[in-house]
C-alpha cells in the first residue's frame, strides 16, 4: 500500500534548488565580537579547535529546529550557550504541565502560553547575542522549503513520522544538513543525514511503519531525561558542522540505551542510486504514511462498535443492575496510577496473544462487557479482537481521562 503513495521517480535526476550556502563559508571579516562576547565565549576562545575563527562562525551560523519539546529543549539551549547567531523554531503547540517532565526550555509559568515564545524568552536569558526567529505555524508541504530556505542547518526534533519524511524532504531538496534525533521509554537515537554526500532518512527508513505501529511518547511514555542525552548530542553534531571540526555521525546511527547506559554504532550507507527513491519534490506525507487511510477504518470500526459516554457508564455503576464486566485494558502500572470502581484489569497486551481471551471468557460468566483504557483507542482494539473471538461488548468514549474531566476530578490525568 505505502509503495503506491510514493510520489518518485526512481530514474529521475533530483532537482536541487538553487540555494546559495552564504552562512557556512562566511567573511569572517564581517564578523565582530565585542568585549562582552570575547568574556562570554572565553572557554571557546581558548580551544584551538574552536578559538576565535571558531566563535566567528558561531555567530555568523544559521540554525531551524523543528519542535521545542523533548529533544528540542536541550537543543536550543546550547546552540544559544555556544553564540549561533540566528536560531529559527518552528511549532505552533502551547506548554502543558506533562511537557515540564523533560522538556526543560519551559516552566511553569508558561503552561498554557506557545512554546515558541517561551523557548524565545528562555533563549534570550542565556545569549542576547542570538536572533530568534519565530515560525508559529504547522510544518507543511507548503511552507517547508520556505522557512528552511534562509538556515544552514536544520535540526529535527519532531515525533512524528509525517513530519520526519517532509524535514527529510525539504532538506534534500535545499541541500542542507538534516541533524536527527528520536526517543522512545528509553532508548534514543542520533545521526546527520543530507551532509557530504550521506545518507538520508529515506535511506535508512524507505517506508514508515503502519500507523499506530510505534506508540507515541504520550502512549508509551519517556524517561525524561533521555531526551536531554539525544538533544544534546544533535547540539554538538550542530556545532561540530559549523566549526568544521571532528567526525560527525554522517553515516553512522548511534543508539542510546539509558537502562544499560550503552552506546553502539550502526553503518548506514546509501543503496545503489537505482534502488534510491529520487526526491523532487514535497508530497501529502499524512497520505504517504497512512493517516488518513487509518483514521477512515478507525471511523469505520468505531461506526460498528457500540459505545457509551462516561455519563452513562456512571449511571450504569450508580444502578442495581450487576449484570455488567467493566474491563480496563490498560497497563498495569497505568492501573497503579488511577482507575474506576469496579474495573477488572486484563492488559490489551494479553488480549492480543490470547491468553486475555480465554481470562475474560471464564470470567464473564453471561454479563455485558464494558470496556476501557486511557483515552478509547486501546479498548476499541481489544472489542475488535474480542468480537472475532465472538464476545461483544461496548466501548467507553474518552476512557478514564473522560472520566476524570467529566466525572470524577480526584482521578489523576496522566
Amino acid at each position: 500500500m505505502f509503495r503506491a503513495l510514493v510520489l518518485f521517480s526512481r530514474r529521475a535526476k533530483p532537482r536541487r534548488l538553487n540555494f546559495k550556502k552564504h552562512m557556512l563559508n562566511p567573511n569572517l571579516d564581517e564578523i565582530q565580537l565585542d568585549k562582552a562576547e570575547y568574556e562570554r565565549y572565553s572557554r571557546h576562545l581558548i580551544l584551538p579547535e574552536v578559538g576565535l575563527e571558531g566563535q566567528k562562525k558561531l555567530k555568523a551560523a544559521s540554525v531551524c529546529c523543528v519542535g521545542t519539546g523533548g529533544l528540542g529543549s536541550p537543543l536550543l539551549l546550547y546552540l544559544a550557550a555556544a553564540g549561533v547567531g540566528r536560531i529559527g523554531i518552528v511549532d505552533f503547540d502551547v506548554v502543558d504541565h506533562s511537557n515540564l517532565q523533560r522538556q526543560v526550555i519551559h516552566g511553569t509559568s508558561w503552561v498554557g502560553k506557545p512554546k515558541i515564545e517561551s523557548a524565545k524568552n528562555r533563549i534570550l536569558e542565556i545569549n542576547p547575542y542570538c536572533q530568534v526567529d519565530l515560525h508559529e505555524v504547522r510544518l507543511s508541504s507548503e511552507n517547508a522549503l520556505e522557512i528552511f530556505e534562509p538556515y544552514d542547518i536544520v535540526v529535527d526534533g519532531t515525533d512524528n513520522f509525517p513530519t520526519r519524511y517532509l524535514v527529510n524532504d525539504a532538506c534534500v531538496l535545499l541541500d542542507k544538513p538534516n541533524v536527527y534525533g528520536s526517543i522512545y521509554r528509553f532508548e534514543g537515537q542520533a545521526t546527520v543525514f543530507n551532509y557530504e554526500g550521506g545518507p538520508n532518512y529515506r535511506d535508512l527508513y524507505p517506508e514508515p511503519p503502519p500507523p499506530g505501529l510505534v506508540p507515541s511518547c504520550a502512549e508509551g511514555g519517556v524517561l525524561g531525561i533521555l531526551p536531554g542525552m539525544i538533544g544534546v548530542i544533535q547540539a554538538t553534531e550542530t556545532i561540530k558542522i559549523i566549526l568544521g571540526q571532528g567526525k560527525t555521525l554522517n553515516g553512522r546511527l548511534l543508539i542510546y540505551n539509558s537502562l544499560d547506559m550503552s552506546f553502539r554504532e550502526l553503518k548506514l550507507r546509501k543503496p545503489p542510486e537505482e534502488h534510491r527513491a529520487v526526491i523532487d519534490k514535497l508530497i501529502d506525507y499524512e497520505q504517504f504514511c497512512g493517516i488518513p487511510q487509518a483514521a477512515e477504518e478507525e471511523a469505520k470500526q468505531q461506526a460498528s462498535m457500540n459505545e457509551m459516554t462516561v455519563q452513562e457508564l456512571k449511571e450504569l455503576l450508580d444502578s442495581d443492575r450487576d449484570d455488567y464486566f467493566l474491563l480496563d485494558v490498560r497497563n498495569p502500572n497505568e492501573y497503579e496510577i488511577a482507575s474506576i470502581p469496579g474495573s477488572t484489569l486484563i492488559p490489551l497486551g494479553e488480549i492480543e496473544n490470547g491468553d486475555g481471551v480465554l481470562k475474560l471468557k471464564a470470567m464473564l460468566n453471561g454479563h455485558n462487557l464494558v470496556a476501557h483504557c486511557k483515552m478509547g483507542g486501546r479498548s476499541a482494539k481489544a472489542l475488535a479482537i474480542l468480537k472475532e473471538a465472538g464476545i461483544e461488548g461496548t466501548n467507553v468514549k474518552g476512557g478514564i481521562t473522560a472520566w476524570s474531566k467529566e466525572i470524577d476530578p480526584s482521578v489523576p490525568e496522566y
